[in-house]
């Protein structure tokens, strides 16, 4: 069929460098082009689409269309690419996502310190915000540039503190982690019904939590640990949060890599539901027929990888690698069809083939839009997460809050007393709030502040000698060594990507040691991406805050925290050892040998679900909606909780189940439950929390199947793992 005018003018706009589809810039632009392909109208069901285009494709345009950044321009589709989003849309930071030429975006806390909020409706409203700018980064004419499909969540668990890249996952429970995921996957994508705001990408599939060697290593274990604990929160993102693609792993899994694996095709796609996009990590598929060994040549590997549903590459060669084993018939043009369209399924759902009048989000962007990192709004929503994340570990005689109208004087000492530390998956923050500029900030010039990063000189004990106060920031720096050398790091509790730690003692508390020696009102904040054994630090000094890196708003929520204006209520959410010593070898990953809170045998310097507040909370009236329910149904547990001190506060309320007479090994405990509740003194709260019986399943090998099953169960309130305040007893029954 012959283009008219509007066709081609549209088709020219295609093909400038703006970077985004043809169709969505025409509409925009007022032009009304007509349906020159059936997949441009709108009304066709998804597939009908997604077929038409498949049938309109060449070879050649289908091998490139597996690239991380495909398009079609002949068919005006043109390409749109990936960006990094763990807690900010990447673009710049020390990685230069920005290409060195970095735009400046909202960045929130590292995602463990996003976790450490225990708080769903923000991780909502943090990935709102953060799919928000992805869109006005794309679509602005003074950006053009990132991705509509954010990298994020990090959907991996953190089984072991020694992981170099905790900091990117939400702890150690896959529940836990399941919900916080589902809750920012949810803001990501956007609430509309037909449209995503943007398509969350979830990563790394699967099991992929040590990093030495990691293009090597095999993660083993059964199938129930697959079922339970490795793959749900992947489930469960995808399930409940509506999330539709997925990065594999690196590494192997029961000897097979990640980037083959049948379970790909076999789970993800068939039992839940997967129809995006499917990408290999970078330069992954190069691993198959090198470390790995798996496959003897790049066109067996890439057959092998079409096989298993990969639709796009992180590198360069293997689209090209694929077109070579069609050619050599290791492929069918069938098989390369199948996996293309999961692409496609995705730019429809962000409505990039559609007129912009019918696409909620198409206007982001628009001309005279001021941009959003630099609004109110989001500048308020990075300090509250920011503020919501600090955890107060210990908190002896109530040294805090501080009272500034009783100080003269405070010593502000450590190597991050005057820093905000960015990782290797941030973007770059319009500004940074350091803990010197917050608190310096918050006292005014009545209080004298002095800063010193290290006792070289014995300038910090000089200082905290003369201070009525000392405040100590101290923990690692997430990008191992300054500049970010890849594989290197400082220190030997340091780790990141390509890097586990090798101890999880902290070589900086002889600092805190010395600054204590000088100052009894000494209050360490460890700002850290994962635990840290603080065993002398716990026992000596008064007061102790834990948080995150990487915020802009760092330095403001501290000060908000350590003055009092913001009660802390974050909660931990990983097991902290008091020693290494207590860990199973990195590379076991059957986590019922003692790993996390879930099998934990010793006694925890810090427990899962840990934190502490600067008021007191009561727990009364554990009671449930029925004495027993059935195995398909449910039970709404409710419990009330009052504010017994004089501050208004935070609590976080968390349900754990405990099976009592169980056929299988079960966990301790498990958690099922948790909401974060605000109260005022004196006031009284009935929290509800409802608790599914399929939630109580465990994986049957032979019945290829969950079961629930019937008996007794026991129902545990409290405010950590280890605090249970409340029990009741429940059946399950046939």
């Amino acid at each position: 069929m012959r283009a008219n005018s509007r066709t081609c003018q549209a088709a020219l706009i295609a093909r400038s460098p703006a970077g985004v589809l043809c169709l969505f810039l025409a509409a925009a632009a007022g032009l009304a082009a007509p349906h020159e392909y059936p997949f441009q109208d709108p009304n066709l069901p998804l597939e009908e689409r997604v077929n038409n285009i498949i049938s309109l494709m060449t070879i050649k345009e289908k091998v490139a269309f597996l690239s991380s950044r495909p398009g079609v321009p002949r068919l005006g589709i043109s390409p749109m690419g990936h960006c990094e989003g763990l807690h900010g849309m990447a673009q710049g930071g020390p990685s230069n996502w920005g290409r060195r030429n970095p735009a400046p975006t909202t960045i929130f806390p590292q995602a463990y310190g996003m976790g450490e909020t225990w708080d769903t409706e923000l991780m909502r409203q943090a990935g709102a915000a953060e799919g928000y700018e992805v869109r006005y980064m794309v679509q602005s004419e003074k950006y053009r540039r990132g991705g509509l499909i954010v990298r994020a969540p990090n959907a991996d668990l953190g089984r072991d503190p020694r992981w170099g890249r905790t900091e990117e996952c939400y702890g150690e429970d896959p529940f836990f982690n399941g919900t916080m995921g589902v809750a920012f996957i949810q803001g990501l994508q956007g609430d509309h019904p037909r449209y995503w705001l943007t398509a969350s990408l979830l990563k790394h599939f699967l099991a992929n939590s040590n990093e030495d060697d990691r293009i090597a290593t095999s993660s083993n274990f059964g199938d129930r640990l697959f079922r339970e604990y490795y793959s749900v929160p992947f489930r469960m993102g995808f399930e409940q949060g509506g999330a539709r693609c997925f990065m594999t792993a690196y590494n192997l899994y029961n000897q097979i890599p990640c980037t083959v694996h049948p379970v790909i095709n076999d789970v993800t796609v068939k039992e839940w539901g997967v129809d995006g996009i499917i990408c290999t990590d970078g330069g992954a598929s190069a691993n198959l027929f090198g470390r790995q060994g798996y496959y003897t040549n790049a066109l067996e590997a890439a057959a092998g990888q079409i096989k298993a549903g990969i639709n796009q590459f992180l590198d360069r060669t293997s689209p090209r690698d694929v077109g070579r084993a069609l050619e050599a018939k290791l492929r069918t043009d069938a098989e390369l069809d199948r996996v293309i369209k999961g692409t496609l399924r995705v730019f429809i759902r962000l409505g990039l083939l559609d007129p912009t009048n019918q696409v909620p989000y198409a206007s982001i962007g628009a001309a005279g839009e001021p941009e959003p990192c630099t609004t109110d709004k989001h500048k308020a929503l990075a300090r509250l997460v920011t503020q919501k994340s600090i955890v107060l570990l210990k908190n002896s005689k109530n040294l805090l809050p501080l009272d500034r109208t009783k100080l003269k004087s405070i010593a502000l000492i450590g190597p991050l007393a005057h820093e905000v530390l960015l990782d290797w998956y941030t973007g770059t923050p319009p500004y940074a709030i350091t803990p010197l500029d917050g608190i310096k900030a918050r006292v005014g010039p009545s209080v004298t502040v002095t800063c010193a990063t290290n006792n070289d000189n014995g300038d910090a004990v000089k200082l905290a000698r003369a201070a009525d106060v000392a405040i100590i920031c101290v923990g690692n720096n997430p990008i191992g060594v300054p500049g970010g050398a890849w594989g290197k790091v400082s220190v030997p509790s340091e780790g990141r990507e390509a890097v586990d730690r090798k101890a999880i003692n902290l070589e900086q508390e002889e600092l805190v040691k010395q600054v204590f020696a000088a100052n009894r009102k000494t209050i360490v904040v460890l700002i850290s991406s994962f635990p840290y054994a603080i065993n002398w630090t716990q026992e000596h000094v008064p007061a102790i805050l834990h948080m995150t890196h990487n915020s802009q708003e760092h330095g403001n929520a501290l000060a908000d925290v350590l003055f009092g204006d913001y009660n802390p209520a974050g909660r931990l959410v990983q097991t902290w050892p008091k020693s290494i010593e207590q860990l199973p070898p990195m590379l076991d990953y059957d986590i019922r040998k003692g790993r996390t809170y879930l099998y934990f045998k010793g006694e925890p310097l810090y427990p899962f679900g840990y934190g502490l507040s600067y008021t007191t909370f009561k727990y009364s009236d554990l009671k449930t909606s029925a004495g027993s329910f059935p195995k398909d149904g449910s039970i709404t547990v409710s419990v009330d909780v009052r504010n017994t001190g004089k501050r208004a506060g935070e609590e976080v309320v968390q349900l754990y189940v405990k099976h009592l007479n169980s056929a299988v090994e079960r966990p301790i405990r498990e958690l099922r439950g948790f909401k974060r509740v605000a109260l005022q003194p004196g006031e009284r709260k009935t929290v509800e929390l409802v608790l599914p019986a399929r939630s109580l399943a465990y994986w049957d090998g032979s019945k290829r199947a969950f079961v629930v099953e019937a008996g007794k169960i026991e129902l545990q309130t409290g405010r950590s793992s280890a605090d249970i305040r409340l029990k009741r007893t429940v059946n399950v029954t046939n």
